[in-house]
């Protein structure tokens, strides 16, 4: 079984948190210091309810794969490949991905992620690259290669 969710849309890394003040009850009032990453939750959390449609969350072990397919500058060559080796930080761009299918149901928590390959890319420059920016995720179940 894989799971296979595609997202359109500017990739947007989990950033750091700010503290606004304390609210009525005592708790820390934080918010969030990039303005992207809601509504890249919000696309990454749509796209994963309808691949799921009503689906259990997963409650076991679970290997990712994402594919991100960052905007690539006008200032880039043309006629060879390059990389996209700037902000935003891969394992940032993972965190936010990853919390947005949690909020989807897809799995209980992403705490049951054992294994995650993740790569950025530019629009077709890769096999698995989008041909706009987004991402392309596979989740499936983990099983440990035999010895």
């Amino acid at each position: 079984m894989t799971i296979d969710i595609t997202v359109f849309g500017s990739p947007a890394p989990q950033g750091s948190k700010s503290f606004r003040g304390f609210a009525g009850n005592g708790r820390a009032i934080m918010t969030e210091s990039s303005k992207k990453v809601r509504p890249w939750r919000q696309d990454v959390k749509a796209a994963a309810e309808i691949s799921r449609a009503g689906a259990e969350p997963i409650d076991a072990p679970i290997r990712v794969r994402m594919i991100f397919t960052m905007p690539k500058p006008a200032s880039a060559p043309k006629t060879r490949r390059t990389y996209p080796a700037k902000m935003p930080d891969l394992s940032k761009l993972v965190r936010s991905t990853e919390d947005a299918l949690t909020d989807a149901g897809i799995w209980r928590d992403d705490s049951r992620v054992v294994e995650c390959l993740a790569r950025k890319v530019y629009p077709n420059e890769d096999p698995e690259a989008l041909n706009t920016p987004g991402v392309r995720i596979f989740i499936d179940l983990y099983a440990a290669q035999a010895a």
